[in-house]
């Protein structure tokens, strides 16, 4: 099934809850077409986390889980995507992200070892809760890092906010 992994981890390195004014389907939308502007495209270090590895450079590889493994989210995988959503929304949006780190410039450019993360969106009405799980690598970007990018990034397709942070209740 689209947008369902069979093997995500049970525990994970972080949970983040996000409230939206969008309807699930919209906010679904809007994630795929982030996650396709971001993939293979190169970001300076300081763009996507703070402190900033000196003269680091980091490109984002995105797929979306169906069944046992993941699809690189291209054109082809976004319209099939879209197409599903224009019929019913996920109940939730697993996905593999692999962060890659490069010192140097362009012409003398040298890969650093990569993180993997796991990231299952769940949502809700008017809410998206975010799991993420480090599977490997130095970390050199933290969870709660990839997420306020990813937020950052959705935030950015629109005039206003799309997604707000919601504060854990402390009972």
């Amino acid at each position: 099934m689209l947008g369902t992994y069979e093997n995500f981890p049970a525990s994970t390195h972080l949970v983040a809850t996000f409230a939206s004014q969008l309807s699930s389907r919209k906010l679904q939308e809007k994630l795929i077409q982030v996650l396709r502007g971001v993939n293979r495209k190169t970001f300076s270090f300081d763009q996507v986390a703070q402190p900033a590895l000196h003269d680091c450079t980091v490109i984002l590889e995105a797929g979306l889980a169906e069944g046992e493994s993941f699809s690189f989210i291209d054109d082809e995988e976004t319209e099939k995507a879209l197409g599903l959503l224009r019929k019913a929304s996920f109940e939730r949006m697993d996905l593999f992200c692999v962060v890659r780190y490069y010192k140097g410039t362009a012409e003398k450019k040298k890969p650093l070892k990569f993180d993997y993360y796991m990231l299952r969106a769940v949502f809700g009405e008017g809410s998206m809760e975010l799991q993420v799980f480090h599977e490997r690598g130095p970390r050199y970007i933290s969870p709660e890092d990839l997420v306020v990018f990813l937020v950052r990034e959705v935030n950015n397709t629109s005039a206003r906010r799309i997604l707000r942070t919601v504060e854990p209740s402390t009972d």
